[in-house]
């Protein structure tokens, strides 16, 4: 029995938090996060109101503006304007409530928006909330009006401003709260990508963006729609058709529903799901109805011409092997999971999908016969090349002998300690480094496994031939887990998993590699937080009778003007951990106490999978855009 004093809990205990306060109290829980992600989902709440006014025939052109400084954004549309007249209810305007309170909008009812992103009436106020200034000006009845706040609140009255007889709309302006997040400044990659996917989505619709960090301007409008996302993505991706054109759906009655799919000669599936224009990244119900649309649909065109060969068994992966497919369905009342809005779960939309896909997908693959018979042979083949992967990874399975350490890699220095607890396998770069980190490690809870040169580029390759690489194969023995499929992430024989290469330019090239190959091939072990990036020193910096550790050379200019005046500086720059004396390498990069890890972790799928595919794909140029794109902003930070 605890003999600690019991403090009484009382209605004093209770804190009430008014207006926006929530907000700034936990601002995760309406944006998801204070990172790079949440600080974007700032500019999607405020897009996604001008969209709104797009998508129900109230605007026809929308801006957004990405201000000099890099930390300021202007959002604008030629709709109808928010309403300045003032609420019985609330005794203020409209635009003010709306600003201001949580669940407060014109989106509830029904009547002024068919369709709509944000029916959640929160927001608009949660970024007033959580911007250190956002101004509105409105442009309705003839007159532009104008609001400032601060933080959620208002620091001027609704002031009318000059004439605006013949424009409309609402053009809001904010900057975000660097008391809230840790970096304010938005990325116009990120930005420019948003924009030009919802252009795709909401076809004839333009969208301007003004980057005034580099004064470049551009316009996004596609009057194809999703047809033309689905010919960028393959090009993207480097996922060559086998048919054309796609199969394309579009059903106006009731839920407006619009559907574009391929088969390619790529070796995994991709589908983007969308809902009323937002990305159902995590899925949901009409997803759901997808999956089980296209699957019905197939199986019964291969069970009405007879098509299965014998002996072969078709499954749903089989299917979706090499499907390219975008969806977007437009739903009057969306049960979005969340204020992020990354899976929709209306139930009655599951249905609605299946038997749409299902019944037209099937009479297009009657009606075109020759295509159908492509698609089929391409699932045929897809089945037969995962029958011959099975066999090889169960084949990789018996040889791993789940604890048996005799069948464990003859180059694997496995850990003294079989518990899993606290256990780390370190993947490193090379015979001679692994030489150094065997001498170096903790023996009992540290194993290395020692990789010779550059992994194989895993990108697009079947797992067949992942598992006729030797390298990569030892991975899979040591960690003892399995892969693809086949992963159980609770048989891992560690704790963790740690990739250690040289921290130069082909030591960065290696990690991205093994990488690649984790995110993949074993993206499970990634999501569990079981990945990790080992950081070790590029420099040794001695001064006085002081050490100092650089990760960079940017780490060895800062802790150089640190401290100059002290002495000259005795500076060693390694050429790799083959070069480190074993107790250096354990005091600066294995040594739980003082080494430096990254985690793994994936924020954004859909922007990780483009950026995947741009850096590790075939496509030379999307690598080239990507590290130009990247440049200039790298080139700030040097600065």
């Amino acid at each position: 029995m605890s003999t600690t004093a019991q403090r009484s809990y009382t209605g004093d205990d209770i804190v009430v938090l008014e207006g926006l306060e929530p907000v700034r109290k936990r601002p995760g829980m309406y944006i998801g996060g204070v990172g790079s992600p949440g600080l974007h989902h700032l500019i999607w709440e405020i897009l996604d109101n001008s969209i709104d006014e797009a998508m129900n025939g109230h605007a026809t052109e929308i801006g957004v503006v990405l201000h000099a400084n890099g930390h300021t954004i202007t959002v604008s549309d030629d709709g109808r304007g928010i309403p300045v007249d003032t609420l019985a209810k609330t005794k203020r305007s409209a635009l003010e409530t709306i600003l201001t309170t949580l669940h407060a909008g014109g989106k509830f009812e029904g009547k002024n928006y068919a369709t709509s992103g944000g029916l959640h009436g929160v927001g608009a106020s949660v970024v007033n909330a959580l911007s250190k200034e956002l101004i509105a000006i409105v442009r309705r009845d003839g007159r532009e009006y104008r609001m400032d706040f601060a933080k959620g609140k208002p620091t001027t009255k609704l002031r009318r401003g000059k004439n605006a007889v013949r424009r409309t709309g609402t053009i809001i302006t904010f900057t975000p709260d660097p008391t809230v997040f840790p970096k304010t400044e938005f990325q116009s990659t990120i930005i420019r990508d948003r924009l030009e996917t919802v252009s795709f989505l909401h076809r004839g619709i333009k969208f301007n963006f003004a980057d005034k960090t580099n004064n470049s301007k551009e316009t996004y409008q596609h009057d194809n729609g999703i047809v033309e996302f689905l010919t960028k993505i393959a090009e993207e991706r480097q996922c060559k058709p086998i048919h054309d054109p796609p199969f394309r759906l579009e059903k106006l009655n009731g839920e407006r529903l619009e559907l574009v799919l391929q088969w390619t000669e790529s070796t995994d599936e991709h589908i983007r799901t969308y809902a009323n224009g937002i990305p159902t990244i995590s899925g949901g119900t009409h997803e759901n109805g997808l999956r089980s649309g296209l699957s019905k649909a197939v199986r019964n065109y291969f069970e009405t011409h007879e098509l299965i060969p014998r002996g072969v068994k078709i499954t749903h992966d089989d299917i979706r092997e090499g499907l390219l497919c975008i969806l977007s369905l437009f739903v009057h009342d969306p049960q979005f999971q969340g204020q992020t809005k990354e899976r929709l779960n209306n139930p009655e939309l599951q249905n609605v999908v299946d038997s749409s896909v299902r019944a037209a997908l099937e009479q297009w693959l009657n009606d075109n016969t020759s295509v159908a018979e492509t698609i089929a042979a391409r699932i045929i083949s897809a089945a037969r090349a995962r029958e011959a992967s099975r066999a090889a990874s169960a084949a990789v399975s018996r040889k791993m002998g789940g604890t048996n350490r005799l069948m464990l890699p003859g180059k694997l220095s496995d850990c003294l300690d079989n518990g899993r607890e606290e256990s780390e396998l370190f993947i490193v770069e090379g015979d001679s480094a692994g030489g150094t980190a065997k001498q170096a490690r903790n023996r009992n809870h540290q194993a290395i496994l020692p990789l010779r040169g550059k992994v194989l580029n895993t990108e697009s390759v079947t797992l067949k031939r992942v598992m006729e690489n030797k390298e990569l194969q030892d991975i899979v023995t040591a960690l003892g887990c399995g892969i693809g499929k086949d992963l159980d992430p609770a048989r891992m024989r560690y704790d963790r998993v740690i990739l250690l290469a040289d921290a130069d330019s082909d030591g960065h090239h290696i990690t991205t590699l093994l990488l690649t190959f984790f995110y993949r091939h074993m993206p499970a072990l990634i999501s569990l937080g079981k990945v990790f990036v080992g950081l070790p020193p590029l420099y040794r910096i001695n001064i006085g009778k002081e050490t100092y550790w650089a990760a960079d050379e940017a780490d060895r200019q800062r802790i150089l003007e640190e401290h100059q005046g002290r002495s000259k500086p005795e500076i060693t720059r390694f050429k790799g951990l083959g070069e480190m004396m074993p107790n250096i390498l354990w005091d600066t990069t294995l040594n739980p106490r003082t080494r430096r890890l990254l985690r793994v972790e994936i924020d954004d799928q859909l922007e990780t999978d483009r950026v995947m595919s741009d850096l590790m794909g075939r496509d030379a140029s999307a690598r080239f855009r990507f590290i130009m794109d990247r440049a200039a902003f790298a080139n700030a930070i040097d600065v």
